[in-house]
């Protein structure tokens, strides 16, 4: 036996694709990905199909004219494909979604209140006592449904959006499926508007992050004055402890004042006499060392022996 060929799947799409009404015209097209031979309309979970189109090279449409009650189904889309030759899955399914205006629209509350802050939990509830078998919340700007809840005993779904952000800002409405047929629901009903504000900073919030940041700043800069006066301070007392175990040490030079003598030698007999005075320093090189300095020599009047 031949496996069977796996061709892709097509895809299927309602035009116009929400707002549909009773008595309206819709078109389906099915949107293929090789050429076919044939292309199948089907009701969903009905192997009978509906209508088909032969020879079909990359869309095929279907038309609903004149649209009733029982149309208002699920359908899905199907083909057989040329090169390679197989049958393709059916497409995923697609709702078509109507609305009959006979049915009275249903009531709507929004609580706390409309214009709530941010982080806040708000409360929808939709309401018809009569023929409400299922209940729809739409939002402004999405084309599908965001919730549906089933009614309470008194006829009254309640809907809950939990944390609100700005982001859940905008018109609300609801709408009701009508029970014991299809996909036939009511008119939408009045809205809602709902305004989330955004939460405000208590006084000085901002400021509090600021201060922050300048107290972490001046910590550290404190750290490390801190920390270069304690290094300071270390080598300062290691220094002045090891300049006074050197002069504590034996042979270490004395540092009283120098000591001078003089040798004065006798002069000429006449006239001026001089002395030469040799000044002599105590040595301040260690013992036994080879180097002699010599002595300055320093000449000085000391007298005469009066007029000749």
């Amino acid at each position: 036996l031949l496996s069977p060929v796996l061709v892709p799947r097509p895809s299927l799409s309602l035009h116009p694709s929400q707002g549909v009404s009773l008595g309206d015209t819709v078109t389906l097209r099915c949107h293929l990905p090789q050429p076919a031979a044939w292309v199948r309309l089907h009701r969903y979970q009905n192997p009978t199909y509906i209508e088909q189109k032969d020879n079909v090279r990359d869309m095929a449409e279907f038309s609903l004219a004149e649209i009733k009650k029982e149309d208002a189904v699920i359908y899905q889309c199907q083909y057989q494909g040329l090169e390679p030759v197989g049958t393709s899955q059916k497409s995923d399914p697609v709702e078509l979604v109507v609305t009959d205006h006979r049915y009275p629209p249903p009531g709507i509350s929004l609580s706390p209140k409309e214009h709530v802050e941010m982080g806040s939990n708000i409360t929808i509830q939709c309401w018809n006592k009569k023929y409400g078998a299922a209940f729809l919340l739409h939002k402004a700007g999405h084309s599908a449904p965001i919730q549906h809840q089933e009614p309470d005993d008194g006829g009254t779904a309640t809907f809950t959006l939990f944390r609100v952000t700005p982001a859940d800002s905008g018109t609300y409405r609801c709408s009701y499926r009508i029970g014991g047929c299809c996909l036939l629901f009511s008119p939408l009903g009045d809205n809602v508007t709902l305004e989330v504000i955004p939460r405000t900073a208590p006084p000085g919030g901002n400021g509090g992050a600021s201060r922050d940041l300048v107290a972490v700043v001046v910590g550290r800069w404190v750290a490390a004055i801190v920390f270069i006066f304690i290094l300071t301070v270390s080598v300062l007392l290691v220094a002045q402890r090891r300049q006074m175990q050197s002069d504590l040490r034996p042979g270490a030079t004395s540092r009283s004042p120098e000591a001078v003598q003089f040798q004065v030698s006798p002069g000429d007999s006449e006239g001026l006499t001089y002395a030469q005075l040799q000044a002599v320093t105590p040595s301040t090189h260690p013992h036994g060392s080879s180097t002699t300095p010599e002595p300055p020599i320093i000449y000085a009047e000391v007298g005469t022996r009066g007029p000749r």
